[in-house]
């Protein structure tokens, strides 16, 4: 019997299996680079290869475009790999990523979102971003930035090789009012698995401060009519 590794297999960029590893991949470098200034996007998959490990796992290897939500024409490219586990269904997948060149920083915007939150008499509450016309009011920005990286959490964590997901809408978001320099939301996200074509409910609750980035500290998938 073979141990260890096989030779990497190469794919069609256009197969849906290393669709949704790039989707991950991509939903992961998200939340680790992600801020209410950044979205990090997949714009585009241009190589994939399989290997399958004995006893391990199924890895992908990736090299994608990635785009950002506020400037489509922002884009670098990237290198992932993507280990699904075998067996055990509630292992989040390994990710490892590269960047090549830099992401747009983003320092002066998040500032200015950090400083006029802390500023507000009243926590802020918001619903329905987008709304059902796909449409988000420039001050909400910055709200749907920061859920994009942090769904992309929640994402990695739930994902499979049978799974692809993405943020459709925040149903619903209420900042949580706070005694130190952080800054808290609770939101109620809907989140689209292209797979099953289901929309589900997820709570997530989530930090950020400008010097100490995404964490996301809390989140319950929901029954599906919230």
């Amino acid at each position: 019997m073979s141990q260890g590794p096989s030779l990497a297999l190469e794919l069609p960029p256009t197969h849906s299996l290393p669709g949704r590893a790039a989707a991950l991949a991509a939903a992961f470098i998200a939340w680790r680079r992600g801020s209410p200034g950044r979205g990090p996007a997949l714009r585009a998959l241009s190589r994939a290869r399989r290997q399958d490990i004995d006893g391990v796992g199924h890895k992908y290897h990736l090299e994608f475009v990635l785009e950002d939500i506020f400037e489509k024409d922002s884009t670098v490219n990237c290198t992932a790999e993507v280990l699904y586990h075998l067996g055990n269904k509630n292992a989040a997948p390994d990710v490892q990523f590269t960047i090549e060149g830099e992401l747009k920083n983003t320092d002066e915007a998040d500032n200015l979102f950090y400083n006029r939150i802390k500023s507000l008499k009243n926590e802020l509450v918001a619903e329905n971003i987008p709304d059902s016309y796909g449409n988000v009011p420039p001050e909400m920005e910055p709200i749907r930035a920061l859920a994009w990286a942090a769904s992309g959490y929640v994402i990695w964590k739930n994902s499979n090789e049978n799974t692809k997901y993405q943020l459709a809408q925040i149903k619903h978001v209420k900042q949580v009012k706070r005694s130190d320099e952080y800054l808290e939301f609770d939101y109620m996200i809907l989140l689209h698995e292209n797979v099953s074509q289901e929309i589900i409910p997820w709570q997530m609750t989530v930090l950020w401060h400008p010097q100490h980035g995404i964490e996301v500290t809390q989140y319950s998938r929901q029954p599906k009519h919230v």
